[in-house]
């Protein structure tokens, strides 16, 4: 059993040995790296990612990253590949192949097949002097000087760095293609992640927006935050917006006592009140609201004019964060 100490210790081992793998992968980061991100970036066919073990568990991932970022990418098990699912590749596709060994023997088997059919080979390995290293057309070194553990022999710090170098890939790709935000969320619509790259601020304002004109009284003001269920009204002279009114600042007013019969709604709200388009992400309206400190924002369309207002409660129940 190993004492606390022992087990931040091994924790902070494991992470310093992994950072120093991906430091010296810059060195592979070379004319080699260039040549298979441009024929990468030429070709018209799909990036076929193959590997063994837990390369093929890095191969995997790697090939999400690609699709999600505009690079059709396919996931072939070597293994599979030589027991019939080599038909998956097309004439057109290139193939990457990860090992941290480059001689594993399904590796070694796969080879000839792929150099036969034509296809682009890019070899990922640790080790130069393997059989996939020598064999392909194109090879970026992914080696390390250890892996994390004390035996030296679980893949960490290698799958680490075979991570590291798809990523590397990939977003070379996607800055090369012009891919925008817009674009990502076309590839990813679903999960947090989509909502905050594609849902905008004019999807939270369906229902009738809260509003009182300057002259409204307490009374009516009242009425019109508590139907509205946002927790204030924007407060108008005719279209344009001259302040808002808060549940809070109703309080605030009823605290100070006195008589509050003859008060209008230009006497309580505040002034200059945060504005947002429509057409903005629904994410930068949160990020606004925290960083604003304020719970409701009013939102204008292309004139300026008043659209409706959203509540930070209704951007978190969205699952925005």
């Amino acid at each position: 059993m190993l004492n606390k100490e022992k087990i931040i210790q091994i924790a902070k081992s494991t992470i310093d040995i992994e950072a120093e793998a991906l430091l010296s992968l810059k060195n592979s980061v070379n004319d080699s790296f260039v040549a298979v991100v441009e024929l990468l970036f030429r070709s018209k066919g799909r990036v076929i990612v193959s590997g063994i073990g837990k390369s093929a568990n890095i191969a995997s991932k790697i090939v999400a990253t690609l699709n999600s970022t505009g690079t059709p990418a396919i996931f072939l098990h070597a293994a599979d590949a030589i027991h019939g699912d080599l038909g998956i590749v097309q004439k057109e596709d290139i193939v990457i192949c990860i090992s941290n060994s480059g001689n594993s023997p399904e590796i070694k088997n796969l080879i000839p097949f792929v150099k036969e059919r034509g296809n682009k080979l890019i070899a990922l390995a640790g080790n130069e002097n393997s059989a996939l290293a020598k064999e392909a057309d194109y090879f970026i070194y992914t080696g390390v000087a250890k892996e994390a553990c004390a035996i030296n022999v679980v893949p960490t710090a290698s799958t680490t760095a075979q991570l590291a170098m798809g990523d590397a890939i990939a977003v070379c790709l996607l800055e090369m293609k012009g891919l925008t935000a817009e674009d990502f969320a076309k590839y990813h619509p679903g999960g947090t992640l989509g909502k905050q790259l594609s849902l905008k601020l004019e999807s939270f304002c369906k229902n009738e927006a809260p509003k009182v004109v300057e002259t409204a009284t307490i009374k009516e003001i009242i009425y019109e935050i508590s139907s509205k269920r946002l927790g204030a009204t924007v407060v108008l002279n005719e279209e344009s917006i001259t302040g808002i009114i808060t549940d809070g600042d109703i309080r605030r007013m009823l605290e100070k006592g006195g008589d509050v019969s003859l008060l209008k709604a230009k006497d309580i709200m505040g002034h200059n009140p945060k504005t947002i388009s429509k057409d903005e992400l629904a994410i930068k309206g949160l990020e606004m609201l925290e960083q604003k400190n304020i719970t409701q924002l009013i939102v204008v369309d292309g004139n300026g004019k008043y659209f409706g207002m959203v509540h930070f409660h209704d951007l978190i129940r969205e699952g925005l964060k």
